[in-house]
């Protein structure tokens, strides 16, 4: 058992620049994450960042890491506890924490959950074939051990995650069949689907995967065009002979911890389904909880480590260390995250946002 000013939970995008923020204020920080590195998906994104300098623009997600683990190790304000799972927040506002095989129970002032998001899969004959992977699991295996997932890949996903990482297959060597995609249109920025597409990557819209074939292992899927309702249309199915097939269809925020400590919740669909309730300092209903990153919206992670500076200041603050130009620095913040949400890329958060709102309303 021992006590601790400020707890974060996650030590991905979000919760490094929480940590980040809270200490530069003067706060003490326990950073938790049950990886045994920090950085969370930014270690396996190696495409370069857009953006202004303060979001690292033209920086690969992998050397952003680099750089704010670097920034928390020389802190001496963050003490870091890698390969820890927190495993349950407690009516006396303890935290219970897996240790590499051990158990101890924290006591935090403030909590500050960062546990990001988890992939989406799809439900299909035959989708539990050894080589069905998703989009995680895939740039886990390239871009963080180095092995090839197969030889023939097929993408069910033109989000931005889907072309990315068709793109970076495409830069290993790997030849992508195809990229198939439920929406009429593509999700992704147009820069990301413009490379593979000159690379020679058909494009499906409106497909889905209706099968997938193999006896021990992966070998082809059938796709076919769905209707205005959805369904598939007979007739239209294709046959793709593959080793891998890549499931990038979204992200769901990792939000037991926040049930588990009564957190007010609402399914909304554009941030990704359960959410916090949350004030404009990212405090949830349950005082002294404050959320950051897709745990609570997903989206991009230049938005994730704007979010996590907002909800260290605000923490570190309501514990009264207000230094440093606290107040212009928290305000400029949230100045920075409202400006990565405008425009038609962030129009789906910012109709999400709306809809809690809209929520939190009608509950008062």
């Amino acid at each position: 058992m021992f006590d601790t000013e400020m707890l974060i939970i996650g030590g991905g995008p979000a919760g490094l620049k929480a940590a980040l923020s809270a200490a530069e204020q003067g706060a003490d920080v326990l950073l938790v994450d049950r990886n045994p590195y920090l950085g969370g998906q930014l270690v396996k994104q190696t495409h370069m960042f857009f953006g202004s300098q303060k979001q690292y623009a033209s920086e690969r997600g992998v050397t952003i890491a680099e750089i704010l683990t670097r920034e928390v190790l020389n802190s001496d304000k963050i003490c870091v506890l890698t390969d820890t799972t927190a495993l349950g927040y407690f009516e006396d506002k303890s935290v219970a924490l897996e240790i590499k095989g051990t158990f101890k129970t924290v006591y935090p002032k403030r909590v500050i959950v960062a546990t990001g998001a988890q992939e989406n899969t799809l439900i299909f004959p035959n989708s539990d074939l050894p080589g069905i992977y998703g989009a995680g699991a895939v740039q886990t295996l390239m871009n963080v051990h180095g092995v090839m997932p197969g030889a023939r890949v097929a993408m069910v996903g033109a989000g931005n995650i889907g072309v990315i990482v068709s793109y970076q297959l495409l830069q290993a060597g790997v030849e992508v069949v195809a990229i198939i995609e439920a929406a009429p249109r593509i999700g992704g920025y147009h820069v990301h689907a413009a490379k593979v597409r000159r690379l020679g990557v058909p494009i499906y819209i409106a497909h889905t995967v209706v099968e997938a074939h193999g006896r021990e292992s992966l070998e082809g899927i059938t796709i076919a065009c769905l209707d205005e309702k959805w369904q598939p249309v007979k007739g239209t199915e294709i046959e793709l002979e593959i080793d891998v097939l890549c499931i990038s269809v979204g992200l769901s925020p990792l939000t037991e911890l926040l049930f588990q400590a009564g957190c007010k919740m609402e399914y909304v669909p554009q941030l990704g389904g359960h959410v916090p309730y949350r004030s404009e300092n990212l405090e949830t209903t349950v005082a002294g909880i404050y959320v950051a990153g897709d745990v609570c919206a997903v989206e991009e992670a230049s938005a994730a480590m704007v979010a996590g500076q907002i909800a260290g200041l605000a923490a570190a603050g309501s514990l009264g260390y207000k230094q440093n130009n606290y107040e212009a620095k928290l305000k400029d913040a949230k100045n920075e995250l409202a400006g990565l949400r405008r425009g038609p890329a962030g129009e789906k958060v910012r109709s999400g946002l709306w809809a809690l709102t809209i929520a939190a309303g009608e509950a008062v």
